[in-house]
């Protein structure tokens, strides 16, 4: 994915439906139910495990493992695109891009934090920003720093818009939270691959090329 053609991109604009990824993330989602559904449970117990029995450690789950586990949706959500079998394996595929994706996570979450702890308003621009990095290190080739910036400046287009769709995720798995965690196992990956139907959707000529 090179630089000049997202730059083409962001010259001429763009805009998205924040309803209609929600409904296509949905979509997605009912391919394979019980895989979606089993993987997400993965995650979730993973994440209870590493709070409640191993605090000392838990951080370092959330920085070694969860991100990998987390892009796994990602990859999945590619091959739904593309119409492919998905078999669970796949929601692995995360591990195989591991120095991307662990740098991007804890450079841009350092990134972010010395925003905030600054001056607030950077902190929550780049946390909104940073969206698209890890999927422009897997489908772009981008390395770490490149793609940190790549997903900076297509994001930061219309910043705002993609303020509402997050913020509209986060309040979604809240509220799957809020049900004992349960409904998490349909909120998380419909937000994963809602995400991941933008970057297509907008990187689509690009994204075409390079895989």
């Amino acid at each position: 994915m090179s630089k000049e053609k997202l730059a083409i991109i962001r010259a001429k604009g763009y805009d998205f439906d924040i309803q209609n990824l929600f409904e296509r993330a949905w979509e997605m989602y009912k391919i394979q139910p019980l895989l979606n559904a089993s993987f997400t449970m993965l995650i979730i117990s993973a994440n209870l495990l590493a709070g409640l029995y191993f605090r000392d450690y838990a951080f370092l789950y959330s920085l070694f493992l969860a991100p990998h586990l987390f892009s796994g949706f990602y990859f999945v959500a590619n091959k739904y695109s593309q119409g492919e079998h998905v078999v669970y394996p796949d929601f692995f595929k995360g591990f195989s891009f591991y120095m991307p994706i662990f740098s991007i996570w804890l450079i841009g979450q350092i990134i972010t934090a010395l925003g905030i702890f600054a001056f607030v308003i950077p902190g929550i621009y780049l946390a909104v920003a940073y969206n698209f990095a890890v999927l422009m290190a897997i489908f772009g080739g981008f390395d770490f720093w490149n793609a940190l910036e790549e997903s900076r400046k297509l994001i930061t287009v219309r910043w705002w818009k993609f303020a509402l769709l997050f913020l509209i995720i986060i309040i979604l798995n809240v509220l799957g939270a809020l049900f004992f965690l349960f409904g998490l196992v349909l909120t998380l990956p419909i937000s994963y691959y809602a995400t991941y139907i933008l970057f297509e959707d907008l990187t689509e000529d690009i994204f075409s090329d390079e895989t």
